[in-house]
C-alpha cells in the first residue's frame, strides 16, 4: 500500500535515524546502502537504485509517494527504539 508524505517529513525521518541505521536497513532488506539513501532523497544513482518514490512539487519540498513504505516503517521503528533508549543499530 502506498503512502503519501511531504519531502520535508521524509528528510526529517532520515535526519532522526540513529548512527548506522541506513546500513542496518540495507542489510535487513538485502539492499545497497546507496539505494536506501536514495529512498530518503539521495541522488547517487550510479551506485544505488531508485526504488519506489515519486516526488511532486508542492509545499515543504513537495509531496512524496512511497510505493512501498517498508523502508520508511523500519526507519520509524528505529527512531522509536532510539527514543526509548534501546540499541537498535550497530
Amino acid at each position: 500500500m502506498s503512502k503519501v508524505i511531504t519531502f520535508k517529513e521524509l528528510r526529517e525521518v532520515k535526519d532522526q535515524l540513529p548512527h548506522g541505521a541506513i546500513a542496518e536497513i540495507a542489510k535487513q532488506l538485502n539492499l545497497n546502502e546507496e539505494t536506501v539513501r536514495n529512498y530518503f532523497g539521495g541522488t547517487d544513482f550510479k551506485n544505488g537504485a531508485s526504488i519506489g518514490i515519486h516526488v511532486e512539487q508542492g509545499p515543504d519540498g513537495g509531496f512524496v509517494t512511497l510505493d512501498d513504505p517498508t523502508i520508511f516503517n523500519l526507519a520509524k521503528e528505529m527512531i522509536a527504539k532510539k527514543e526509548k533508549g534501546c540499541c537498535c543499530c550497530s
